[in-house]
């Protein structure tokens, strides 16, 4: 990472952040998964110490807060209500509205702000060559962007719950942009918004709604296509496996033969005392299931950020398979665990709400209904098939309101994609890692001689927009050579178009 970014070590951002509860544990069905996989381009570090990111930890980086309007698309008079919505700008390497130098927007999503400050990479690496003006902006309701005084407040009730949506976000950041560069006299600088997963997602539908504000869209890792059927169910589940499978087939056969094993024991006298000293768990395990999703997610965690030079998957089946000759299952399980997150006293199973999880709970039970599920036999795990009934039935239960599961389709689009995008879209890059599990819900190719599929066969989660290393490898580096040549491009053009307007 450049010198005068944040000095926080991404291993150490975000704790367990690992994947967002599903439902609280006593509204779950068994045939629901119990947690979905996390949305997040951070969530690298499940098993460490959550570090904060101090904001005087570099000069380069200026804090504000625009006066935000809550609710853009009516006008009774509640709608007007504003709220303090924090975005951060570095000013470091921008070359003036004078000379229209671009402005690179980072688009926040279900997170605190300040973990992308240092996490995100791609900005600050890039800016110096573009001349960028940086500008990070904070999702609503998440991080210090929060409506009504308090996350409580902002939460307590269906009704103020419903402000806290996609759509209203990207209007958020279209009047924060729209600000800045009428601020800073900067209307004739190109935005180029950056996201990445949920907020990948973002910008790619940022660019469709708002190309008045935003010229391109970096979309990293964004499962646009993650709804309805238009993506199978088991999509997610299938590249886990897949990555397993890749690393070790007798990794893959001792993980899809230790499902079974687990409720074996389970189901004998002192079953669950037995599992949980062979475990190690911190608390008394209550059922086979709280095992059974600590592992998941560990197995999940490790293929979605299987980054290089770690490469968790790797090190999980190094775990299982140098178990000591003549280890049962369990203990060849249990290995694995120990050799990805080191060797504990104890190990959590059980994980406390955090502000993301709270978040994401809602967003995912109103519009971003995503169906991952798991069939018979078609993964290396157990059978928990996405039923819609049954999801609409206990969202409903918590949060008093239905999902709506085809709204994202409606608003956004995703049926028909290359047909629908061809002619329409232009100036987005769908960047995608073939390891990565979400990407079987990414546009895999090109769509237009704009709209673009890069890929890489052995990325990973957002991997490309993290902080660049002297130890990356040749094709993520030739990956993010070639995102900076049709963003290049882009501005190029533009410029170009401005000339000849303007002459």
């Amino acid at each position: 990472m450049n010198s005068s970014s944040p000095k926080v070590s991404l291993q150490w951002l975000i704790s367990i952040l690992v994947l967002v509860i599903f439902f609280c544990a006593t509204c779950v069905s068994a045939t629901q998964p119990k947690i979905l996989p996390k949305l997040s381009v951070l969530g690298r570090t499940f098993l460490r110490e959550p570090a904060t990111f101090s904001e005087s930890n570099s000069q380069d980086f200026q804090t504000f807060y625009y006066n935000q309007t809550l609710d853009h698309f009516n006008y009774r008079p509640e709608s007007y209500t504003t709220f303090q919505h924090r975005y951060v700008m570095n000013f470091k390497y921008w070359g003036g509205a004078n000379a229209s130098a671009p402005i690179f927007a980072y688009l926040g999503a279900e997170g605190d702000l300040d973990y992308d400050l240092s996490g995100i990479g791609f900005l600050i690496d890039n800016a110096h060559q573009f001349k960028a003006l940086l500008v990070y902006i904070e999702h609503r309701y998440y991080g210090k962007s929060i409506p009504f005084g308090s996350r409580e407040e902002a939460l307590k009730n269906a009704s103020i719950r419903g402000y806290f949506n996609s759509a209203q976000a990207i209007a958020d950041y279209a009047e924060v942009l729209i600000y800045i560069k009428k601020k800073f006299l900067a209307e004739n600088s190109p935005v180029i918004v950056v996201g990445g997963s949920y907020g990948g997602m973002l910008a790619s539908w940022f660019r469709l709604k708002y190309p008045h504000v935003a010229l391109g869209a970096l979309a990293s890792s964004a499962p646009i296509l993650y709804f309805e059927d238009i993506t199978p169910q088991n999509g997610y589940y299938s590249i886990v496996t897949k990555d397993f499978r890749e690393a070790s087939e007798s990794c893959y056969k001792t993980i899809r033969e230790s499902w079974s094993e687990i409720d074996r024991v389970a189901s004998e006298p002192n079953g669950l005392s037995i599992l949980g000293k062979k475990f190690r768990t911190c608390d008394q395990l209550n059922n086979s299931d709280e095992l059974k999703d600590y592992l998941d997610t560990i197995y999940c965690i490790a293929a979605q950020y299987n980054d290089p030079p770690m490469y968790p998957v790797t090190m999980v089946c190094g775990g299982i398979d140098g178990a000591p000759e003549g280890s049962d299952i369990l203990s060849r399980i249990f290995a694995g665990v120990v050799a990805y997150g080191g060797n504990r006293s104890c190990y959590t199973t059980s994980h406390n709400p955090t502000e993301t999880s709270g978040g994401w709970g809602w967003q995912r039970c109103s519009e971003m209904v995503m169906p991952v599920g798991r069939g018979d036999n078609d993964t290396m795990f157990p059978p928990a098939p996405f039923n819609l009934t049954t999801f609409i039935q206990e969202c409903t239960s918590i949060y008093g309101v239905s999902p709506r599961p085809n709204w994202v389709t409606t608003y956004y689009g995703g049926h028909n994609i290359e047909l629908t995008l061809r002619r329409f879209a232009s100036n987005i890059i769908f960047s995608n890692g073939l390891r990565d599990p979400y990407s079987s819900g990414g546009v895999l190719k090109n769509i237009s001689d704009s709209v673009l599929a890069i890929l890489t066969v052995n990325g990973s989660h957002c991997l490309d927009i993290l902080p660049a290393t002297s130890t990356d490898p040749e094709w993520l580096v030739m990956q993010r050579k070639a995102e900076v040549e049709v963003i290049e491009s882009w501005i190029a053009q533009y410029y170009a178009d401005l000339h000849a307007i303007t002459k």
